[in-house]
């Protein structure tokens, strides 16, 4: 009988580790349990809010990338170690159950909620294809309604869109989504691009710490200088349906927040009967779990130690160290079917890039500090090499150039007009059961066959 491997998480790193186990271990049945059939490139994100890409072209195919893994629809939201039993919601609501012989978990993270008052029910977040879809059509809604209403306080309240996070994901967001917003303004008759304000709160001294001060600072002057208002050392400390409050005591009327200030592990992580560090589960140098030499974890639900850098330093959550975990976690699973050593995660991270819409972009590729014409250019070059697949790269490319060459799309779906838009609703952070619930589900799920048998 041939092994049973799970691997929970379609991302860079669950989809990479099950593409390289189908080519390592072509009898082994091997399950990917996703809730989407896709594999999201989150950098693209801010561009489909911003309408510079239609959603499609930010996703990679599972089923044209995985030819023998049975994609399993739906969201592991709990795990037995000691049974091997992961229990999953499928996306018709039913609960199943998958044994395993070896289990794989990279189920990424989400968007990191603080106790802020309100923050949980008006804040938007641009973590998802569909919050991404969601933003856009919201952001483009409040600029129609502004353009009808005869109040001059709900017309300028509508207008006004607040970013909190002042890393790559929020300083992406309000660059791309300004660009639009100011250009599309002009279209309408009634209303006046002047009114149109975009905010970025960062309670850091300065934007994007981790690509040092000197490109910090040109971020803040390119955004300055489209009119941006950048608050540093600032934080949000309420927010309700029609305004935020800031730590400096200003209260901002407004219909929009977009909160990106950081991601956190997903919860299903610190649901285990594991240790965790900060919500990642801590695995070793290898990617196993300690005391569970059959599970391995990766990518940015795990505290994998950096072994480039020492000192006790964890890899950062980034796409780059989760990509390149996903070869060593998919020879680790190997090498403990076959009774071979592992090997140890090693990889410096290369840098990064940030595209501020239209020519602008920064960029620090192998600790070289880029900006301008220089750094958009190898910003999209990145973006298009990471994608890793052709038929992804050729939409990216075409919507770019048509992009260019007719502005972004004011299309307004409208299919998302019932959702709420809250970060839970759409990252589903609610749904993780604990290790007593688990077990009881699982039993629950497992007594029908029982009965039959």
């Amino acid at each position: 009988m041939s092994e049973r491997i799970v691997v929970v998480g379609g991302g860079f790193a669950g989809s990479d580790v099950a593409r390289r186990l189908e080519r390592r271990r072509p009898d082994a049945d091997i399950r990917l349990v996703c809730p989407d059939d896709y594999m999201l490139y989150l950098p693209l994100l801010p561009q489909v809010a911003a309408g510079l890409l239609p959603a499609p072209a930010a996703v990679v195919s599972l089923s044209r990338r995985l030819r023998r893994t049975v994609l399993v629809p739906g969201r592991a939201t709990g795990i037995d170690l000691d049974a091997r039993q992961v229990l999953v919601r499928s996306i018709t609501g039913n609960p199943e159950v998958l044994d395993y012989d070896r289990l794989v978990l990279a189920p990424g993270s989400v968007t990191k909620v603080m106790d802020i008052p309100g923050l949980r029910e008006y804040g938007r977040g641009c973590k998802t294809l569909a919050e991404a879809a969601y933003l856009r059509d919201h952001v483009l809604g409040q600029l129609e309604v502004a353009n009808t209403s005869d109040d001059p306080d709900e017309r300028a309240r509508r207008c006004r869109f607040v970013v909190v996070g002042g890393g790559y994901a929020g300083v992406e967001t309000a660059a791309n989504l300004q660009l639009m917003t100011t250009a599309l303004a002009r279209r309408f008759p009634r209303l006046d691009p002047e009114l149109v304000q975009w905010h970025v709160v960062q309670h850091h001294g300065g934007l994007m710490p981790g690509l040092g001060d000197r490109l910090g600072e040109d971020t803040r002057r390119v955004l300055e200088s489209r009119g941006i208002h950048v608050d540093l050392g600032v934080s949000l400390t309420a927010c309700d349906d029609e305004s935020v409050t800031l730590s400096d005591g200003r209260r901002l009327a407004t219909q929009t927040l977009i909160w990106t200030a950081g991601v956190s592990p997903s919860p299903l992580m610190s649901r285990l009967d594991a240790a965790t560090d900060h919500g990642r589960l801590v695995v070793g140098a290898d990617l196993s779990v300690p005391g569970h030499p059959e599970v391995l974890a990766l990518g940015d639900a795990a505290a994998v130690p950096d072994l480039a850098t020492g000192g006790g330093a964890v890899c950062a959550p980034t796409a780059q160290h989760a990509s390149r975990q996903a070869a060593v976690a998919a020879d680790n699973v190997v090498a403990g079917l076959t009774g071979q050593p592992t090997r140890e995660y090693r990889h410096r991270d290369l840098g990064m890039v940030v595209d501020l819409g239209g020519t602008d972009a920064v960029a620090k590729p192998f600790g070289v500090d880029l900006t301008g014409g220089v750094a958009a250019a190898v910003t999209r070059a990145y973006h298009l090499w990471a994608m890793r697949a052709p038929a992804a790269m050729a939409r990216v490319a075409s919507a770019w150039v048509l992009s260019a060459l007719h502005g972004a799309s004011a299309v307004r779906l409208g299919f998302l007009t019932g959702a709420s838009g809250r970060l839970a609703e759409f990252e589903h952070t609610d749904d993780y059961l604990d290790p007593a619930a688990t077990r009881a589900a699982i039993a629950d799920v497992l007594r029908p066959r029982v009965s039959r048998g």
